[in-house]
C-alpha cells in the first residue's frame, strides 16, 4: 500500500512531471503532484487508472486525470497586446517572405 513514484525524464520541456500516486487500503488511488494532493480516483475510475498506468506515459495520464493538462492560458495569450498586433481581421499573419519591408 506504499507510494509508487512514477517519473520519466522525456527531455521535453512541456511534458508533465512531478506526479505520483498511492493506492489506499480501500482500493482508492490518491494522485499527488509534487507531494501535494491532486485528486482521488474511486471505484471503476481507480481500476481503469491502474490498468492504463503501465501502458503509456503515466505522467501524462495523471496530468489529464487531475485537470493539470491544459491551463487555459492559450486563449489569454492570444489576446495579449504583444500577440494582438500580429492578427489581421481574425486571421493570423504568417512570417513568410511574400510581403515587403518598408
Amino acid at each position: 500500500m506504499g507510494g509508487a513514484a512514477v517519473g520519466q525524464d522525456s527531455g521535453m520541456s512541456g511534458a508533465p512531471e512531478g506526479f505520483t500516486y498511492r493506492i489506499r487500503k480501500s482500493g482508492d488511488v490518491k494522485l499527488l503532484h509534487h507531494g501535494r494532493p491532486a485528486g482521488v480516483l474511486r471505484g471503476t475510475a481507480a481500476a481503469r487508472f491502474l490498468a492504463e498506468v503501465d501502458e503509456g506515459d503515466p505522467q501524462e495520464l495523471m496530468a489529464r486525470l487531475t485537470g493539470n493538462y491544459k491551463h487555459g492560458n492559450e486563449r489569454v495569450a492570444r489576446d495579449h497586446p504583444r500577440n494582438r498586433r500580429r492578427q489581421i481581421a481574425g486571421g493570423r499573419v504568417g512570417r513568410g517572405g511574400s510581403g515587403q519591408c518598408r
